[in-house]
């Protein structure tokens, strides 16, 4: 970053930060820090900072990067140069620092202050909502600093941008204060809460998602084959492990039954993946682990993952009967000990027509997502497939499929699905255009899609699933957990295949945002 065309003598690099406050110091200037985002700077900021500057000789305000910023969809509005060069601007602010990290604390750590300053509000642990604040006052008092509040104009950045600015669609905006009529910051919080008692199974394929990026070339000289030259690659645990991921970061007792091959990475793999008392996984040598590997272009900023082609490395062919006995013997044991079971079938052979009907007669509260993909296009519909669900979601493609048609009332055809296999719950999602749910004795949900800026849509349906299921399995109303799965999926479309899972503190932090459009 160009510190004079961003923040002209008061911008300090985090890596400069230690030795610059040391300096101040023994100097025997008195510091103090003040944090935050500071998206839309206004008269509250002003007066908080104007009121922490004269508590001290020197103060360096930090503020967190881009790529950490957990207000929802849509944030930050204005980039991090903008942010940074818009309080450099104020002359009650010394010093600005770009800070890298999710959390205040390794900020606090570089200043040392000698006050933190936050505002008046903060005051009143209400306000806490994810337990931020008594971290930051943790990290202050290791410091040797002390904490203190400033008063004045209480006007929050989120509400004047969810107001008075278009980084919302009108149809995000209408559903959001709608879902405000009927539930506070305090009840969604307690919602996702809810959802840690939760004993879950999860069971399906592994599915390895292989991104090598390379930089296109262009035309090899001898034929009219595209060239390109290898970058990198990593590899990222998806499929139903993806799933897996994703609940546990909502309940702890979750447990994964699948399938996978004895190839050399492969253990290393799943053990950085799934814990030693979770794993029910069935090894074979005779196996193929599936991969999945995409040929993508490097990303430009702000924009979506650019993929080339793909290549699949699988068998179609369902495992050997040693491993399917394995598998239902695990599955048998697991299931005896759960609410619910989340059953991801990708269409590549591991779920047999006789695990389906076992898992069907079985589950307490099977939650089920019957995919279509290239590798099983039209072999694999849900209503051909298994003959009851508690919850299920399929996207368009699937729908169509299943309905025969190219062109249907997609309501009803959800309605007519949902109740030939007697769900609870049911899901459609549509990707850009919206998402419908429908539960027994509601009327229907639509939600609409509440991010935009995709990076890749690899897995963002996995991750609603994931948490709609959940929320499902909880029994949580039908608007409520089609806004929690809403927001996982916004999560998983940033986040490039499935490098890491979707984090319940930003998806908390990202739903209590929009309800205060």
């Amino acid at each position: 970053m160009d510190a004079d065309a961003v923040a002209p003598g008061k911008w300090i690099p985090f890596e400069a930060v230690p030795e610059r406050m040391a300096a101040l110091r023994a100097a025997g200037r008195r510091v103090v820090q003040s944090h935050g985002i500071f998206d839309l700077i206004h008269p509250g900021h002003v007066t908080h900072l104007e009121g922490a500057r004269a508590m001290g000789d020197v103060l360096v305000v930090s503020v967190t990067a881009d790529a950490h910023v957990q207000k929802g969809p849509g944030r930050p509005y204005f980039d991090e140069r903008l942010r940074l060069g818009s309080l450099a601007a104020l002359s009650c602010v010394d010093h600005v620092v770009l800070s890298p990290f999710p959390s205040a604390v390794p900020a606090i750590e570089a200043i040392r202050p000698d006050i933190y300053c936050k505002g008046k509000e903060y005051e009143d642990a209400e306000h806490d909502d994810s337990g931020a604040l008594q971290e930051e006052m943790r990290a202050v008092e290791r410091c040797g600093g002390e904490v203190r509040f400033t008063g004045g104009i209480k006007a929050g950045s989120t509400r004047l941008l969810n107001h008075y600015f278009e980084h919302l669609g009108a149809p995000v905006r209408a559903f959001c204060r709608g879902l405000a009529t009927r539930y506070t910051r305090k009840t969604l919080g307690e919602a996702v809460e809810s959802l840690a008692g939760l004993r879950v199974l999860v069971v399906g394929e592994t599915i390895f998602d292989r991104y090598a990026q390379v930089r296109v070339q262009g035309l090899t000289s001898k034929s009219r084959v595209m060239s390109g030259r290898f970058l990198g690659s990593e590899t990222h645990g998806g499929g139903a492990l993806a799933a897996f991921r994703h609940v546990r970061q909502f309940t702890s007792k979750v447990r994964f039954l699948s399938v996978v091959g004895t190839e050399p990475w492969v253990e290393g793999a799943l053990r950085g993946l799934v814990g030693t008392g979770e794993d029910l996984v069935v090894r074979d040598p005779g196996y193929t682990t599936i991969v999945k590997e995409r040929f993508v272009e490097p990303r430009g900023e702000g924009e979506e993952v650019s993929k080339l082609f793909a290549v699949n490395y699988l068998d179609p062919e369902p495992p050997a009967e040693a491993v399917l006995e394995r598998f239902e013997a695990g599955f048998r044991e697991a299931c005896g000990n759960c609410d619910a079971v989340l059953l991801l079938d990708f269409g590549h052979g591991l779920m047999t027509e006789r695990l389906r009907r076992m898992v069907e007669e079985r589950a307490p509260l099977l939650v089920l997502n019957c995919q279509t993909n290239s590798s099983n296009h039209g072999f694999n519909v849900l209503p051909r497939q298994y003959r009851r669900a508690d919850v299920f979601a399929l996207d368009e493609q699937e729908l169509l499929l299943a309905a025969g048609q190219r062109r249907v009332d997609f309501q009803q055809e959800l309605r007519g699905l949902k109740e030939r296999l007697g769900a609870r719950y049911a899901w459609l999602t549509r990707g850009p255009v919206e998402t419908l749910g429908l539960r027994d004795g509601e009327e229907g949900c639509v939600c609409p899609p509440l991010e935009t800026d995709v990076v890749d849509p690899v897995g963002a349906g996995d991750a609603f699933f994931s948490v709609a299921g959940l929320a499902a399995a909880r029994g949580l109303p039908l608007d409520l957990a089609t806004f929690l799965g809403q927001l996982a999926g916004a999560q998983a479309v940033r986040i490039p295949g499935n490098a890491h899972p979707i984090s319940k503190p930003v998806l908390v932090r990202g739903g209590m945002s929009l309800l205060d459009c």
